[in-house]
């Protein structure tokens, strides 16, 4: 926990500015240059925007939705609101540890396309360090959700107050994508990078085990382990146990992952759904979000283990949802080829995880768009579908809307933070495979696929028994 002394200077935090000086939320750097136009902003798109090829409009939605969290960031912490609305800004300082580890993803790849200037982005991340750093953790681990202003711990439940390992897992992601992108010699980025590894050494994911063959997701300094919720699959949590296993400082056993995660009666699935047999998971799939959230830096391109092939488990995961809008069993408005993806998002009454087999009518641009790696022709079907919808609801400023329900004519004046990050990285590892490029180089991702044991083209023979082998102990040539 924070002390009374440094919780009174996190009080007094003033808004921030950047190195140079400017403005800490200061506008995406350079104008966007498709189809003959330049637009310095995508707020209102232009007239002729489903006239564009299909790579223009890739860069239109990544330029447009990387604002949320460049422009959009908390002005004191620079960490991702958890949500935001399609006026202006929230009046609460609620920001979310996982949406800000999409957020990173977003920085660097506004970096790589010239959208972000590179000394400003290592500006805004070691800031984000900085308060990351100074604010309440658990064992190393975060809470779901933090005050970007002062750092507190904001409750996401009245027993979860405490520690989150997925969304740990989830800013943990962005941060090793961003020691890894930042590997010049310059004496900023060693910093950004010493500032990640003290971060990482830090989580003890062996305390959350509990002596047993288990790996908890939360934990409360007032309630204990009263949340009760051991990580279970099939999910969006692959990603948990990679980390706790190859963590260079505090591991988790093997055994956990196979017998916590992968032991229980819903991991493996097996059946027909859409006359498409899906490993794991249950049954249809389950929302979409369980293939992009771990996989905006896992490759699944060839990685598998004893239970699944997981680019086929994403694959099949992706055609069960899209079949079903196809098929519409519902009748649900407006679904179809070119309006399909069901996922966790804002709906008309509150926030819902949907699904195939619970499917409340109500489709999420992020479903389809974050999966273009494993979909491209449904996924730029969908896009241009969207935009056949009313341009003033369904789009933004930053880029498109959360949700929308065509039957109830309902369209979310919202954004989240955790579904417009996967849009900005999975097209991205569709255009180039940046992120999955810098995430499968990371030791400490290496050590805990071999440990596990997975194979993949990222891991080749002449490391991988030495990685498989490694417990805290590792040559210096393997650690971070």
């Amino acid at each position: 926990m924070v002390g009374n002394a440094t919780h009174a200077r996190l009080l007094r935090r003033p808004v921030r500015k950047c190195s140079d000086g400017t403005d800490f939320a200061m506008p995406i750097k350079n104008n966007l240059t498709v189809m003959g136009g330049t637009f310095s902003n995508m707020q209102r798109l232009p007239a002729n925007v489903r006239e564009f090829h299909d790579d223009a409009l890739l860069d239109v939605v990544q330029w447009q939705t990387v604002r949320y969290f460049w422009e959009g960031a908390h002005p004191v912490s620079g960490l991702a609101r958890d949500r935001q609305k399609t006026t202006g800004a929230p009046a609460n300082d609620l920001v979310a540890i996982g949406g800000s580890g999409f957020g990173i993803l977003a920085i660097i790849i506004g970096v790589e396309r010239g959208w972000i200037d590179r000394a400003a982005a290592l500006s805004r991340l070691q800031g984000m360090l900085e308060f990351l750093e100074s604010s309440p953790r658990y064992h190393g681990m975060f809470p779901h959700f933090i005050n970007g202003r002062t750092g507190a711990t904001i409750p996401f439940r009245r027993k979860d107050d405490g520690a989150d390992l997925v969304e740990i897992t989830f800013l943990f992601q962005g941060l090793i994508c961003a020691r890894e992108y930042f590997a010049g010699m310059a004496t900023e980025e060693a910093r950004l990078r010493d500032s990640v590894n003290t971060l990482l050494s830090q989580a003890e994911w062996n305390w959350f085990t509990r002596g047993a063959q288990q790996l908890m997701w939360h934990w409360s300094p007032n309630h204990g382990w009263a949340m009760d919720s051991p990580i279970r699959g099939w999910n969006e949590c692959l990603l948990t146990f990679v980390l706790a296993a190859g963590s260079a400082h505090h591991p988790i056993d093997p055994g956990i992952y196979h017998k916590g995660f992968a032991g229980g009666p819903t991991f493996r699935n097996g059946r027909d759904h859409y006359g498409i047999v899906l490993p794991l998971g249950m049954n249809s799939g389950g929302p979409l979000f369980f293939s992009h959230y771990s996989f905006c830096g896992l490759d699944p391109r060839g990685l598998s283990d004893r239970y699944a092939d997981y680019w086929q488990q994403n694959l099949r995961h992706t055609q069960i949802n899209y079949r079903h809008c196809v098929r519409n069993p519902h009748n649900h408005l407006g679904y179809g080829p070119d309006c399909w993806g069901l996922t966790a998002s804002h709906g008309p009454r509150g926030y819902i995880a949907s699904a195939p087999d619970r499917d409340f009518g109500v489709i999420a641009p992020s479903a389809a768009l974050s999966s273009f790696p494993y979909a491209p022709a449904e996924a730029i079907r969908a896009l241009r579908g969207f935009l056949t919808k009313p341009r003033k609801r369904i789009w933004g400023r930053f880029g498109f809307v959360d949700a929308f329900c065509e039957g109830r004519n309902w369209y979310s004046r919202t954004y989240l933070a955790i579904n417009q990050g996967p849009i900005i990285a999975m097209m991205e590892n569709h255009r180039t495979g940046l992120l999955w490029r810098l995430f499968m180089g990371a030791p400490e991702v290496r050590r805990g696929l071999a440990r596990l044991g997975f194979t993949s083209q990222r891991l080749d023979n002449s490391t991988y028994a030495q990685l498989k082998s490694c417990h805290g102990s590792c040559p210096g040539w393997l650690l971070p």
